[in-house]
């Protein structure tokens, strides 16, 4: 019988806690959505922990469940702190994305300017229905989403696409802050999309860091990625007929 890696048994696991919590939160059992949303972050970075993933990743998901844990206890002053854990996060993913190295061209600046313009969208259309007290707050976490958004393109398709559904998933959570119309089971759905958003995410980072070799240069991309190393070689031509051949630094 082949053992199963301990990345596989936690990704096992952390799907079945995943399945089971939106099953509660479908079938409105609030007990066991509560006991299980918890554990479902921890599982991923265990998982990235044991595909010797970066520790900004790690971390970034351990903030996530911050967010999850203080989310559930209720009342403003607590949604901040949930939502600053969140931010820290974002700030983590934001780091990572940074070894990618700047996007440029026109479709890196198209893309960050539809990205800019929902932003802009979103925040003026959720204001006037916010409280006072979080319009400011909503409206730098938001921005500080749609950048950790924008910069995911930069890792890749799946890093890309958990970037845009973890923006989707925190607009569903502003809109019933603002009290839009909600859809039936709104927290089946904000969950499923911010846990496919945070999986995508640690599946398109989950790359092993190892410092490059000494000497070596580092070319585009990732710390730590396959990705191919230049190295500055000297060929000597040998030695020349009628001098002395150096065996050393010394002996020259």
């Amino acid at each position: 019988m082949r053992r199963l890696h301990p990345h596989r048994a936690l990704l096992i696991a952390f799907a079945a806690v995943a399945v089971v919590h939106l099953c509660a939160l479908a079938a409105g059992v609030p007990a066991v959505a509560q006991a299980t949303k918890p554990v479902l972050m921890p599982l991923l970075a265990a998982r990235v922990v044991a595909l010797g993933g970066p520790r900004l990743l790690v971390a970034a998901l351990l903030f996530g469940c911050g967010g999850d844990t203080l989310l559930q206890i209720g009342g403003d002053t607590v949604f901040l702190l949930g939502m600053g854990s969140f931010a820290v996060g974002h700030v983590c993913y934001l780091a990572l994305f940074a070894r990618y190295g700047a996007a440029g061209g026109a479709r890196a600046y198209g893309l960050a300017g539809a990205y800019g313009v929902a932003w802009l969208g979103v925040v003026l259309v959720l204001w006037p229905d916010l409280e006072t007290g979080l319009r400011v707050p909503v409206a730098c976490y938001s921005l500080l989403l749609t950048a950790m958004a924008c910069g995911a393109t930069r890792a890749g398709p799946q890093a890309g696409a958990g970037g845009a559904l973890f923006l989707l998933s925190d607009t569903l959570i502003a809109g019933g802050i603002a009290d839009w119309p909600q859809a039936p089971a709104p927290q089946f759905w904000i969950m499923l999309t911010y846990l496919a958003a945070q999986y995508l995410l640690a599946q398109g980072l989950s790359r092993p860091e190892a410092p490059a070799p000494a000497g070596e240069t580092e070319g585009a991309g990732p710390r730590g990625a396959a990705r191919p190393l230049l190295r500055t070689v000297r060929i000597s031509p040998g030695p020349r007929p009628g001098r002395r051949r150096c065996r050393s630094r010394r002996s020259c």
